[in-house]
């Protein structure tokens, strides 16, 4: 465990710190939400972890375990794209959703839900498959079910850790998602002034294999829950993107959304049409659900300044934004992580770029 990625103890984050848009040097937030049309936030994106629970982890817990259990890929690129894109904000959660999931609905009592996470996991036993229905904001062990946490049997040390994840998460993701909801309605402010369009996109990754003990991630997933080839992009809808269910209604319109998969087919260059799936297998979580509560809130003072919101997940095979070598090293038994390939990261960074470009010219 010595290897692992930490946050030095005690560290707060400012929102400045995680907050990334183009020539930041001499424009300010507010010219920058002026200029951009989309807000990208990445709530896996962390991977480090607060040294304050170093002592809650589980000792067999690895850097390649750590980052599998993130989407840190999406970090890199995300802060590319952004860095070089002056049509988008970008957002980054610095925490690993090990500390708490904001793509999970803030629970009520998040040490009431942890508690009961840390109880059935105990009573499941150390890598046996657990139900964390409605307590999974926070895991204490992976979705293979390695044990990220070492639970603990005592009362006192389990009310102790609770507290402690608590206290830390406020440093970090709880920055995180002050950050974002601030950037959202500062965007609605001005886009409300200005008419146009306004897109939340909340930006993911996931791998179609799974990680066995001695850290090869190659188990394949059952085919229903494998990504396409480079992304899904998800409204809560139909595999066309249409509504699915009345009472879970669509984050984004629609055609607009078949519209936004065109573009990312032709922005990232795709042989097969298929490599840009909709709602599938994923239909987008609670990012983009509470975004389009509130857009439907906004939806009459939309209307009056001809303003459009949208709100929508894209979920990346994450074989793809690592690129074939790091994959095939992931493949392999190991303890360690991969290093980013820095042309790649580029490559697809100006993938995404181009995609959103030809989006707003349709």
């Amino acid at each position: 465990m010595s290897d692992l990625d930490l946050i030095p103890a005690g560290h707060t984050f400012t929102a400045q710190e995680i907050t990334v848009f183009a020539d930041s040097e001499h424009r300010t937030l507010d010219e920058a939400i002026a200029e951009a049309d989309v807000l990208v936030s990445c709530p896996h994106a962390g991977a480090r972890i607060p040294e304050e629970l170093v002592p809650f982890l589980s000792p067999a817990l690895t850097r390649r375990m750590q980052y599998d259990f993130t989407d840190v890929a999406t970090d890199a690129i995300v802060r590319e794209w952004a860095r070089n894109d002056r049509r988008i904000v970008a957002v980054i959660n610095p925490h690993p959703r090990l500390v708490r999931d904001p793509n999970r609905a803030r629970p009520a009592d998040i040490a009431a839900d942890l508690t009961t996470a840390i109880e059935r996991t105990r009573a499941a036993g150390p890598w046996q498959k657990v139900d964390l229905s409605g307590v999974d904001a926070i895991r204490p062990v992976t979705f293979s079910f390695f044990p990220i946490l070492e639970v603990p049997t005592d009362d006192a040390e389990r009310d102790r850790l609770v507290h402690t994840f608590v206290e830390v998460g406020e440093r970090g993701l709880g920055v995180y998602e002050r950050t974002r909801d601030d950037l959202t309605e500062r965007f609605v402010a001005e886009k409300l002034r200005t008419g146009g369009r306004f897109t939340r996109l909340s930006f993911h990754d996931t791998m179609n294999t799974t990680t066995t003990s001695d850290g090869a991630v190659n188990v394949a997933r059952a085919p229903e829950d494998r990504l396409p080839a480079v992304v899904a992009l998800s409204n809560r809808g139909d595999t066309r993107g249409d509504e699915r269910d009345p009472a879970d209604p669509p984050t984004m319109d629609p055609e607009r959304l078949r519209a936004l998969a065109d573009a990312h087919r032709a922005g990232f260059r795709v042989d097969r049409p298929d490599a840009v799936a909709l709602n599938t297998p994923y239909l987008g979580s609670q990012e983009i659900r509470a975004a389009g509560a509130r857009f439907r809130e906004l939806a009459p003072q939309a209307a009056g300044a001809a303003l459009t919101l949208d709100a929508v997940q894209a979920e990346f095979l994450r074989e793809y934004l690592l690129g074939p070598a790091a994959v095939e090293e992931l493949h392999r038994p190991g303890t360690d992580w991969i290093r980013e390939d820095p042309a790649h990261v580029h490559d697809v960074a100006e993938a995404c770029q181009r995609a959103w470009d030809l989006y707003r010219a349709l």
